[in-house]
């Protein structure tokens, strides 16, 4: 008796076939009924009749859940909703903004309206607050300043790192709500 040699394991994805290793598994038909606990085996066979692969979909389950399914489409199908995922979701970028202790009233304004379309836009916003010269013996104008920020911003955002000195930086993150 020839036997036929194995395919190479599946790097990912479920098992399929022969590479079902348990031996009952509980199975599904291609129309979605439930054909109960069978042998591997037997399972193979009947799904070869169909035409279909049997492909492990419950691997913790126990026993394990399988179906009837073309395993080409099932690969080709998970691989487009993974891409689709991928995507459509947005990543969370900082956005840095950038100041002074004495920074005039028309400039703080709109620093606060560049903060306000990016925590809209789902950014996280770093305030860096830099101190130049004699400034740095003057730390709590600065402290003031970015509690003020977080006072106005504080509707549509949270503090996410409370401010902090790095060098001659004070820095604060806010995240959106």
């Amino acid at each position: 008796m020839m036997r036929r040699p194995l395919a190479p394991m599946p790097k990912s994805g479920p098992r399929y076939n022969e590479f079902i290793t348990v031996p009952k598994v509980r199975v599904i038909d291609e129309n979605g009924e439930n054909l109960g606990v069978l042998y591997t085996r037997e399972a193979i066979e009947q799904a070869a009749e169909v035409g279909l692969d049997l492909v492990e979909v419950s691997p913790t389950a126990d026993p394990p859940v399988c179906k009837f399914l073309d395993i080409g489409k099932y690969k080709y199908e998970a691989q487009k909703k993974a891409n689709l995922a991928r995507k459509t979701q947005k990543t969370q970028e900082i956005k840095e903004i950038k100041m002074r202790p004495n920074i005039d009233d028309h400039d703080y304004d709109v620093k606060m309206r560049s903060i306000n379309k990016f925590i809209g836009e789902g950014d996280k916003v770093k305030v860096t607050l830099r101190f130049r010269g004699r400034e740095l013996s003057h730390q709590q104008l600065g402290m003031q300043l970015l509690q003020r920020v977080a006072e106005e911003i504080d509707e549509i955002a949270k503090v996410e790192a409370y401010p902090r000195m790095e060098g001659r930086q004070m820095l604060m993150v806010l995240a959106p709500r």
